[in-house]
């Protein structure tokens, strides 16, 4: 790897308890660039402008792809990561369905962990605290021509990030719009995906809702996602998720999610959930709870759905009572070493890896 580090930090201007999230960036990213067949060196540099045109390929035609994680520090100021190799192999499936070609596990293992440890200062310790990291990979060759790029970037930012959402969401449940199709790119992390979604949602948002359930395409009979999260639904004592697909993507929060309610003896139905089955049990009371989950929000409940035309409250649960926050607990202290992690997802960075890679 080629270490170059920055002169001027800004980590002096940062304020952990004031400052925006997505949009205050550490002082280092790692880039790597792809030609003539082959990744070339992993190098770690400056965070800053990289010099590209209006005819780069990702721009016109599409090709790029990210994954959204985190790092968290304890009380001690120790930092992990969790669960990087889910992330890892997910990458890599989103860039094979995009036709880009694969990194490798040292690439993006390594770069992660030279980023996390030279920056670790940037990550703000405490409850909700983290630091938002965005590997991506994207299409760089400068060409107006309908085909697969020759030339690619491999690169990882990253953002401190706190609690958002926090309070519970009314959602509207799509029955004309749908996140993606069959035989689609909705189980990658494919940009376009989410440049997509933006015009139905701020549809739903000018109707009063914060977020959209997104239905199947076929028919809109049945859940897929809630926004950019994987949704769950509580009947009675049950916890109901649909199963991935080529059309749902496998977040590695809903996975969690869902070993962790297994580990406390919650039954978990992975299977697909009927939009009139979850009117019907608001309708009866058996609908006690309905979230998403994701890397950044963590779980967003809600507060109602909104299905033509009719808003449909839901209960307001105490945290004792509602699945999704005890899972969310579970998780959070799993993440941020407050609990045994029986499992082995936390990854420990340690100091001055650097010197190791």
């Amino acid at each position: 790897m080629i270490i170059q580090k920055t002169e001027n930090s800004r980590l002096s201007d940062f304020d952990p308890n004031n400052f925006s999230f997505g949009s205050t960036f550490i002082d280092h990213m790692v880039i790597c660039e792809y030609e003539n067949g082959k990744w070339g060196d992993v190098k770690l540099v400056p965070y800053g402008p990289i010099p590209f045109t209006p005819a780069m390929m990702g721009v016109n035609y599409g090709q790029a792809c990210f994954e959204g994680m985190k790092a968290y520090k304890d009380k001690d100021g120790q930092v992990f990561l969790f669960r990087p190799e889910k992330n890892f192999e997910r990458i890599n499936k989103s860039a094979s369905r995009l036709a880009m070609p694969e990194v490798t596990e040292e690439m993006f293992l390594d770069g992660l962990k030279a980023l996390v440890d030279i920056d670790r200062n940037w990550i703000p310790q405490g409850e909700g605290m983290s630091l938002y990291i965005r590997p991506l990979i994207f299409a760089t060759e400068e060409a107006l021509k309908a085909r697969v790029a020759n030339k690619y970037m491999f690169a990882i930012v990253a953002t401190p990030a706190k609690s958002y959402y926090s309070e519970p969401v009314s959602v509207k449940i799509s029955d004309h719009y749908s996140r993606a199709a069959s035989g689609g790119v909705g189980s990658a992390k494919a940009a376009g995906n989410y440049a997509a979604s933006f015009y139905p949602t701020q549809l739903a948002i000018e109707e009063g809702y914060e977020q959209i359930i997104w239905t199947d395409d076929a028919t809109h009979e049945y859940f897929e996602e809630s926004g950019t999260m994987n949704v769950f639904v509580r009947i009675n004592d049950t916890i109901y998720t649909p199963p991935t697909s080529e059309k749902i993507l496998d977040g590695v929060t809903r996975d969690s999610f869902i070993q962790l309610a297994k580990k406390r003896g919650i039954e978990v139905k992975i299977e697909p959930v009927a939009v009139k089955t979850v009117v019907e049990a608001q309708k009866n009371g058996t609908l006690k709870e309905v979230w998403g989950v994701g890397t950044a929000v963590v779980t967003t409940i809600f507060q109602a759905l909104g299905y033509q035309g009719v808003k449909l409250e839901l209960p307001r649960l105490s945290d004792e009572e509602s699945y999704a926050a005890i899972l969310k607990k579970d998780l959070t202290d799993l993440q941020n070493n407050l609990s045994e992690d029986s499992f082995g997802w936390r990854v420990v960075v340690e100091k001055d890896v650097l010197e190791t890679v």
